[in-house]
């Protein structure tokens, strides 16, 4: 064999060498462990029963209409507050000087036993016009628990008190005879703020 050859095994060998110490030398015990996490979000569920809340004809004026109808939470999260989206259309059989709107007061009922005093009185055109804000701050302290926090426990309902009246403002109203008016109520849940947990 010749010198090259002998020298080139050498350094082979003595590189399989200090690969197999090295190995030996860096050996460790070792563990491992597997963790299976989950993030699921809660879900806001707001219905409202009846899905409709008043559907009357043949209307006058001085006429009052006591309603009652249930925000239920139906989903796992607590919702915060509730806001109020009023629209309305008049199908109006003449062509009116006034919003028939302006002449349908609502009144947002609260205590339970009388049904007497409104803690809220608005028309209906003033509701559609109110901001949004305005409309959530009035509207917020007419549901809670039992125990008088804000807001609307997830499973829970509240059972709220609504009376139409056709007000009768001691003028001439024929203007408003054959008329109709199809009212849209839209509440939008927002959830409670985010919280360690």
């Amino acid at each position: 064999m010749s010198l090259k050859k002998r020298l080139g095994l050498g350094v082979a060998s003595a590189a399989l060498g200090l690969s197999l110490v090295g190995g030996g030398t860096y050996a460790y015990f070792s563990d491992s462990e597997v963790t299976n996490n989950t993030f699921a979000a809660g879900t806001l569920d707001l219905s409202v029963d009846p899905t409709t809340i008043i559907d009357v004809n043949n209307l006058k004026p001085g006429d009052t209409m006591l309603r009652t109808f249930e925000l239920v939470n139906g989903g796992t999260l607590d919702i915060k507050n509730v806001v109020l989206n009023t629209t309305y259309t008049v199908n109006s059989a003449d062509v009116n000087a006034s919003d028939l709107g302006d002449h349908i007061r609502v009144n947002f009922l609260f205590n339970v036993d009388k049904l007497d005093v409104p803690i809220w009185s608005t028309t209906l055109a003033e509701l559609k016009n109110m901001d949004p804000k305005v409309v959530k701050n009035k509207f917020e302290t007419m549901f809670g628990d039992q125990w008088g926090t804000k807001g609307l426990v997830a499973g829970s309902s509240d059972l709220l008190f609504v009376q139409f009246e056709f007000v009768d403002n001691g003028k001439d109203q024929n203007e408003f005879q054959g008329d109709s008016l199809s009212l849209e109520w839209k509440f939008d849940a927002k959830q409670k703020a985010g919280e360690e947990r």
